[in-house]
């Protein structure tokens, strides 16, 4: 069995990165082979030194200028897993690596996705709109926010008035899932 890489753009606290980085830690199929991140404050950068990834710090205009791209054909990773980046994926990214970019999305889509809904945002309307469920979206990226072909669904029964625990919940699930379907389409 040959080895898988992988690559994560992250932008903010990391906690889905480090989770699919402990979770393919030392495995002989897949690698995560780099974290490109759009901010050099963010605390996932923190999180992961203690795992030896190699990182690409970028700003926002290399993204868009093909600075990033070319990095990314040197790396030739199997597939780029957003795991809250909340930047839009160029076309050029997305052409290059046509169905290789999954993105998880703390709603059941097509719910609230699109430009302005991540984080509370996303967990707020659900709660403001008294939903009865609730969940995340694992997809592949294409040229829109949150458009992509779904992967993977998981519902999840809103019993909260807050933003804050819905989150946690939906959270735990995503952490439990994404690095189940990771491994499930670099491995079928």
């Amino acid at each position: 069995m040959s080895l898988k890489r992988i690559v994560i753009f992250a932008s903010g606290s990391g906690s889905s990165a480090e989770n699919i980085i402990a979770n393919f830690n030392g495995k002989t199929s897949i690698k995560v082979e780099k974290l490109y991140c759009n901010n050099q404050k963010a605390f996932v950068l923190e999180r992961i030194k203690k795992y030896n990834i190699n990182t690409m710090i970028f700003n926002n205009s290399d993204l868009e200028t093909g600075k990033v791209l070319e990095d990314l054909i040197k790396v030739r990773p199997e597939l780029i897993v957003l795991a809250g980046f909340l930047r839009k994926i160029p076309k050029a990214i997305i052409d290059e690596f046509k169905n290789k970019i999954i993105n998880i999305h703390p709603a059941l889509l097509p719910k609230y996705g699109g430009q302005g809904m991540f984080g509370l945002n996303v967990h707020q309307k659900v709660i403001d709109n008294k939903d009865f469920h609730s969940g995340f979206t694992i997809h592949y990226v294409n040229e829109n926010y949150d458009e992509g072909n779904v992967i993977f669904q998981k519902k999840i029964e809103v019993k909260s008035s807050s933003a804050e625990e819905l989150s946690k919940k939906v959270l735990a699930q995503e952490h439990k899932y994404y690095p189940t379907i990771i491994n499930s389409l670099l491995n079928d």
